[in-house]
This record gives structure tokens, sequence and C-alpha cells, in this order.
């Protein structure tokens, strides 16, 4: 923010989302309901327990907990150096030059759409799904979906602190449905009794440890999303990497102790064999016998609002990416511009709804399944995206400290990152090599690579769009990633051309 007009962008106040809007609170709880815990536990968990046959999945998350906690020390710190709500781009332009930005920005626009997208798969089939079981009428899953797209629409335009008011009562309510049914199965276990085998290392051993990794770490996607929201809180220089470590904290130990109750509720030796008897019901199942079913029903009900929460929480992550990209260049100018009323990223918000309108109809046309199809395959294009940019993220810090000279003084930070990233590394590989596996294809089939070929498509047409405003518009390339302070390049564009225009009058 600069000068008593406060505006704070080169375009002037319209191409600025309104600071001061979120707080703390409010930042963790948005943060947290992308990742959806209920979704998580009711639908990733049972699935990896069942696919992958990994007994310590709560270990898992523990280990991936540390690695994450690794990304997030440097993440948080150059998040202190850099506020602009297109957060991933941001830091990869600064560390890695306009063009890899560039390519970054359709990445992350493609990664979290896609994630975003996907979500109304499940809700869809969930909607659908209670209609048939308690009203007994017929409903096609599309219906719900395009109905659900409508009202997302309307509160992603609406002000962030309402946003996240909407996302902290869902997310507190399915939080708390989850730590009853995780005590009544810690009250009454299976066969073996409260069982710590689960957190034993040698649980890890097997073949499918490499894409219950991938299955795992989708269910922390969320966290990263606090520098996004930057531009619009106060104290952003603490608040968003207070955020993120508690988001990541948090996460762990939620994630590692419902698995752990899941295993003991079935013991540890029966809960693969019941994960692939039960599927996507096994949580239902267990908190049936436990909880009787009218605990069941409303689990069922709260289900589908946390899946609400958490398509909310992508809508405006996504709407803030395109808002960036806009005031910067990327996007079309238009696409940039905030509402004068409520301060958000609007014409990013509607850009949001008319490809989740687009895509939904697209599968409710060609017959897929919303959830084997719609959720999943999305669900795993956008969590690639995500993947790959904490990567190049965590080689783009190192890049932007050493060259700033401050190498020595964020060593610490500078190791973590480098550790992160290899392990991160490691861990994209296995989802590329047992994509197949991860999207439910055949071994073979064509989707193992024309899926991640969506991710690769974005970064390429990134790159060659930062390269052609390299050569054509050099000013405008110059400004990717600056977000905010690309108004004193303005500033001082204007001083060295002699004008005397005021300041924040357009441009």
């Amino acid at each position: 923010m600069t000068g008593s007009e406060g505006i704070s962008t080169y375009k002037g106040q319209e191409r600025a989302l309104r600071a001061g809007r979120i707080g703390t609170t409010g930042l963790l709880l948005s943060v947290l309901a992308a990742g959806a815990p209920l979704m998580v536990v009711a639908g990733v968990m049972p699935t990896t327990y069942a696919v992958m046959g990994i007994v310590g999945q709560p270990l898992l998350f523990v280990l991936l907990a540390a690695v994450l906690a690794l990304f997030s020390v440097g993440y948080a710190e150059m998040s202190r150096h850099v506020h602009n709500a297109g957060a991933f781009y941001a830091y990869i332009s600064r560390g890695l030059g306009g063009t890899a930005g560039a390519a970054a920005s359709f990445v992350a626009l493609a990664g979290y759409s896609a994630l975003q997208v996907g979500v109304y798969g499940l809700f869809g089939y969930q909607v659908s799904a209670l209609a048939r079981q308690y009203l007994g009428a017929s409903l096609a899953w599309w219906v719900p979906a395009l109905a659900a797209v409508a009202v997302v629409a309307v509160l992603g335009a609406l002000k962030i602190d309402l946003n996240a008011k909407v996302i902290g009562v869902l997310l507190v309510i399915e939080c708390l449905f989850v730590v009853v049914f995780d005590v009544a199965f810690l009250a009454d276990p299976g066969p073996q009794g409260v069982s710590l085998e689960a957190f034993d290392p040698s649980t890890l051993v097997g073949a499918g440890l490499g894409t219950a990794l991938c299955f795992a770490i989708a269910a922390f996607t969320g966290f990263e999303q606090a520098p996004v929201y930057a531009e619009e809180t106060s104290s952003a220089q603490t608040v968003v990497g207070r955020v993120m470590f508690w988001a990541v904290g948090f996460s762990a130990v939620f994630y590692a102790l419902s698995s752990w109750a899941i295993g003991v509720a079935t013991g540890p030796a029966h809960v693969v064999g019941t994960a692939r008897d039960e599927g996507a019901g096994m949580i239902f199942v267990l908190s049936g016998e436990r909880l009787g079913s009218v605990f069941t029903d409303a689990l069922n009900v709260f289900f589908t609002t946390g899946i609400l929460a958490c398509m909310l929480s992508f809508h405006n992550v996504v709407a803030r990416y395109a808002f960036a990209m806009g005031r910067e260049g990327l996007l079309p100018r238009a696409v940039g511009r905030a509402s004068k009323s409520s301060g958000a990223p609007a014409i990013g918000s509607l850009l949001q709804t008319a490809v989740s309108v687009t895509v939904v109809a697209a599968f409710a046309l060609a017959g897929k399944d919303p959830v084997v199809h719609l959720f999943t395959w999305m669900g795993n294009v956008g969590a690639l995206g995500v993947l790959l940019l904490m990567v190049v993220t965590s080689v783009a810090i190192i890049v932007f400290f050493v060259r700033r000279g401050a190498a020595a003084a964020q060593a610490p930070r500078l190791v973590c990152s480098g550790l992160a990233g290899a392990a991160l590394l490691v861990i994209l590989c296995f989802a590329l090599a047992d994509f197949d596996v991860l999207v439910a294809a055949q071994p073979g089939s064509p989707l193992a690579w024309i899926l991640p070929g969506l991710i690769g498509a974005a970064a390429v047409v990134g790159a060659l769009h930062g390269l052609a405003l390299k050569l054509r518009r050099p000013e405008q390339y110059a400004r990717i990633g600056l977000g905010n302070e690309a108004f004193q390049l303005e500033i001082a564009a204007e001083r060295e051309a002699g004008r005397t225009a005021p300041v924040g009058t357009g441009g």
C-alpha cells in the first residue's frame, strides 16, 4: 500500500484485492476446508487401505507432514518477501524468471481448476444418492452439480470474510463428526484391541507404497494456499506463515489419528479386507454399528456440505490466481479487476464458473461416471499440478535468496527447501509412474499419459506465452510475479519520462 490514496497496484485500486478482509482464523479455516477433512477420512483413507494394502497409513501421514513442514519453512519465508495472489507462480517468477513464472501460472490455473471442477462430480453423485435413499427420487448427478456451481458462483463473488464464515461453520461441523466417530472407534475396538501396529515402520513395506504416498499427500492439499490470500490479510508477513504451519500440523494429527482409529475399529489385520469389502461406505458402516442410523444419516448430510465447502475454497483460489494473471497481463486485463463493492476478484470468479459449467456439462453429455471419471481424473490431474509446483517452488526459493546474497543468512531454510524438494520430487515420480493406478485405468491405458499431459500442455502454453511477452512487451514481462510491487515500477517509469499524472489514475 502506497500513498494516502490507498492505491496498491500500478493499475489503480480496481486492480487491488481489498486488504484486511480475512484474519488468521478465517484464513486457517479456508485452507483447511480445501482439504475437505471428512472427504479425506471417508474417501481417501478407505481407498488407500483397499487399493494399496498399506496398514501403516497413520505413519504415512506423519512422515508426509514432516516433508511438508520442511517445505513450509522456505515457503513461509518467501511469503514474507513476496505478497501476491499468484503465490506459486509469483515465487517461481522471482526465483527462476518470468518465463518459468508464466509456465507456472498456467499450471496453477489448470491444476487448481481441475481440483475444483472434479469435486462437482463427487457432490453430484452424493446428492443424487441421498435423494434416492431418503426421498425415493431419481436425480441425475449433473442436476445438483450445476446447482452447486450456481451457489458457489454467488458466494465466490461476495466478500472473502463472508466466504470464510460459511466455510468455517461447515468445516467445524464436519470435523466434530470425525472426532465423534474416532472416539467411538477407539472406545469399541476390533478384535485386536487398541493396537499401535499401524505406527510400526515395517507396515510401510510393500509394492503399493509409492502410490499410497500419492493418495496421502493429496489429503494435505490446501495448506499451500495461504499465500494466495496474502493481499487480503492484515499483517501478512506473520499471518500467512503461521497459518501454513498450523494447517500442516492440524492435518497431520487429524489424519493420523483418524486413519489409526479406523484400523483400530476393524483390527489392523482386517482393515485392508474390510476396506475392500465396504469400499467408500466403510466409515458409514463402522459408524452405524457403533453410533446408530441417526448419526450415520447426519454424517451423510454433513459429508455433502463439507464437499461444498471444499468447492468454494478451491473456487476462491482459482479466482485469485486468474486475477493475479490478468493484473500482470498473462490473461486478458479485464480478469485482473476487483469488484468495487466486495473487493473480490469477480471476473476471475466468473471465469471459473464458466469453466465449471462447461466441464460438468461435457462429462454429463459424454455419459461419464461422476466419481470414477470426473472426480478421479480431474482430482489427480490437479494434485499432480500442485505437486509439480511445489517441487519447482522449492528450487525457486533457493535461487531467490542466493541471488539476493542472503544464502548464508537463510542457510537453514534453504536446506529445508532442498530436502523437501528432493522428497517431493520422489513422490512426483511415483505419481507419474503409477498414474494409471491413481485414475483406476487399465495398465497401458493412454490415460496414463493423456491426463498428466494436460499439466504438461499448460506448462508449455504458459512458457510460450511468457517468451512472447519477453520479445514483444518486455516492460510487461518484467512485471510477471511482481503483483502490487509493479505499482512502483510504473511510478519510476512515469518519473523518468517526466510525466506528472496523478498517482493511481489508471493506465
